[in-house]
């Protein structure tokens, strides 16, 4: 084999729409700008994705619980995190013809090297727009506007009327319902500290310039942990969950580690809340990104809900003791992380014959499918029936493919992401074989029908 093609944002898009994984939202009404739909394969590799998040960070860690709250909350939530003062992006206009931009984005792609972050003051960024003569990506004049807030919460109202008494917020983290509920989740589980609450869930935002696929939407889904813990030993803390967060992606996951890098946030960079703050950072094709963030929160969430509510949230030790807890919290975006996953398991092989395959690199436990089933011929359904509905009875997600040559039918699976091909011939009914075929080495290997489990079970990669 050559070496692969590499992809652009452009390849991926298509190649995710054709094999059923994300979709254009409302394609048939012109679709709606940055929303997308995961199809039947996608939404598989995506449940498949948070059962993997749950399993090694809640279900494998001691003194891990979970939590699924409520979409819509009190706004006074909001006020006590700062939300409604403070969670907004640096909106710049222009003057000609008032379009709208994010303006720490605008430098991040017409002035890459310069030294700026979400963090910096807006008359850096303005200095930053006006030092590197940045021109307007819609006109190409150079005539902006101050830069100013734009806040992100997505406003609605409850009740029958439209007021600031009746307005609520969709919630833009899946965190502060942690927070609040803290207490509750305290006394419920009887929790000795540490601890962690973790929780997977789909949060809102407004943004100015969403895009670059599935990377920056208005609506995606959070794999949050907030990891309770005593002051003294929270910077220990925070290092063992940077750890475990990259274990996770090089070894549960098997990112390439070439494609991902960890960024320090300096001091003077870092968010009102955060202690110490280490991102991820991923290569999708638009460049490094942040993939997954490592924050210490300190007591800033908790002191500021007991400000706010006038109601006590802290840990009660056995000698009575009362210590509100700091916080370190590791969160991913579940759609980033699915889609570093594409951008990294998604090849173009060139084949020795002069021929090419696309193949999807999924490990087994991200597979939508791990195993097809392919009667050779139509005259053999019922044999190939058979073993299917075996393999579902096992509980195992598999499909059935009947339709063309066998080479494409591969090639199909191969595609999707499909570990192994089981292969139902005219032998079968002699011998009680089929074949199967791995789909990174497409090497095959007859095994009888009754030793499939154990085959799989013991090939599984």
């Amino acid at each position: 084999m050559s070496e692969s093609k590499k992809l652009t944002q452009e390849n991926i898009v298509n190649y995710l729409k054709n094999y059923g994984f994300v979709f254009p939202d409302s394609e048939i009404y012109g679709g709606l700008a940055n929303a997308w739909d995961f199809g039947p394969v996608g939404v598989l590799l995506k449940n498949n994705l948070k059962a993997l998040w749950w399993k090694e960070f809640v279900t494998k860690v001691p003194n891990s619980v979970g939590l699924d709250s409520a979409i819509i909350n009190n706004p006074r939530m909001y006020k006590a995190s700062g939300h409604l003062a403070n969670f907004s992006d640096p909106l710049i206009d222009c003057k000609d013809c008032h379009q709208r931009f994010r303006a720490d984005k605008l430098i991040e792609e017409f002035a890459p090297d310069a030294d700026v972050s979400e963090a910096s003051s807006f008359d850096k960024l303005e200095k930053v727009i006006a030092d590197y003569h940045i021109k307007c990506p819609n006109c190409g004049k150079e005539n902006w506007t101050n830069i100013r807030k734009f806040n992100l919460m997505f406003k609605t109202f409850i009740g029958v009327t439209e007021g600031d008494l009746n307005t609520v917020y969709l919630r833009p983290e899946t965190c502060q319902p942690i927070f609040a509920d803290f207490m509750l989740i305290h006394r419920a589980t009887r929790q000795k500290l540490p601890f962690a609450v973790c929780q997977i869930g789909k949060s809102f935002r407004n943004e100015i310039t969403p895009g670059n696929f599935i990377f920056r939407t208005r609506e995606f889904e959070q794999m949050e942990i907030e990891y309770f813990t005593y002051p003294e030993t929270s910077m220990d803390d925070f290092e063992i969950w940077l750890k475990k967060v990259t274990n996770f992606l090089l070894n549960k996951i098997n990112l390439n580690p070439e494609n991902f890098r960890p960024k320090e946030i300096p001091k003077d960079e870092l968010s009102h809340y955060s202690k110490r703050t280490v991102d991820i950072y991923y290569n999708y094709p638009h460049g490094f990104s942040e993939l997954w963030g490592i924050a210490h929160r300190g007591t800033h969430d908790l002191s500021s809900h007991i400000k706010e509510s006038g109601k006590e949230l802290f840990y009660l030790e056995p000698d009575g003791k009362k210590i509100v807890p700091e916080v370190i919290e590791p969160s991913v975006g579940c759609d980033r992380l699915f889609y570093a996953i594409c951008v990294d398991k998604i090849e173009i092989q060139e084949l020795a014959d002069g021929e090419s395959r696309e193949v999807f690199h999924l490990n087994y436990d991200l597979a939508p499918y791990k195993i097809c089933v392919l009667p050779l011929s139509n005259k053999l359904q019922k044999e190939a029936n058979e073993i299917y509905l075996s393999i579902l009875d096992k509980g195992i997600s598999a499909t059935y493919d009947e339709s063309g040559s066998i080479g494409k039918r591969y090639r199909r699976q191969d595609a999707i992401g499909t570990p192994f091909c089981i292969t139902v011939d005219f032998e079968t009914a002699n011998d009680q074989k089929v074949t199967i075929r791995n789909r990174d080495t497409m090497t095959q290997e007859r095994v009888f029908i009754t030793e499939i489990f154990n085959y799989i079970e013991n090939n599984k990669f």
